[in-house]
């Protein structure tokens, strides 16, 4: 009985993460257009570092472990313009051939067990 409800505990701890990476994009407006992610992006960069420092202080504050600083995060000078479409390019012409991928690897795979077992 114990080993189901771990499994249900991580499924609903994975579900729960799931569920709240899906929502702060769709809150941050991620999808939407690049002018809009480039800016959560600078804005994670201005508000990520102070956030761990303080974490981190917290935690040895509470176990009395002492933390090395973390170095800080590289800048990053990337433009979402410049890579946006290749990216869904390439995700939706994954997902367009999927099915058929799917139908020709259980197909061969069919053949093989087919030829294995005569």
């Amino acid at each position: 009985m114990v080993p189901r409800v771990w499994s249900l505990m991580r499924f609903l701890i994975k579900g729960s993460v799931a569920g709240g990476a899906v929502y702060l994009v769709y809150d941050q407006e991620l999808l939407g257009p690049s002018d809009k992610s480039q800016a959560v992006l600078q804005r994670a960069e201005e508000v990520v570092p102070p956030a761990m420092y303080q974490l981190s202080q917290y935690v040895c504050e509470q176990t009395g472990l002492k933390m090395p600083q973390l170095p800080a995060p590289p800048k990053l000078n990337f433009h979402f313009r410049d890579t946006w479409n290749s990216g869904i390019l390439t995700v939706m012409s994954a997902l367009s051939v999927a099915p058929s991928k799917a139908r020709e690897y259980s197909r061969d795979g069919w053949e093989y067990l087919k030829e294995r077992i005569k």
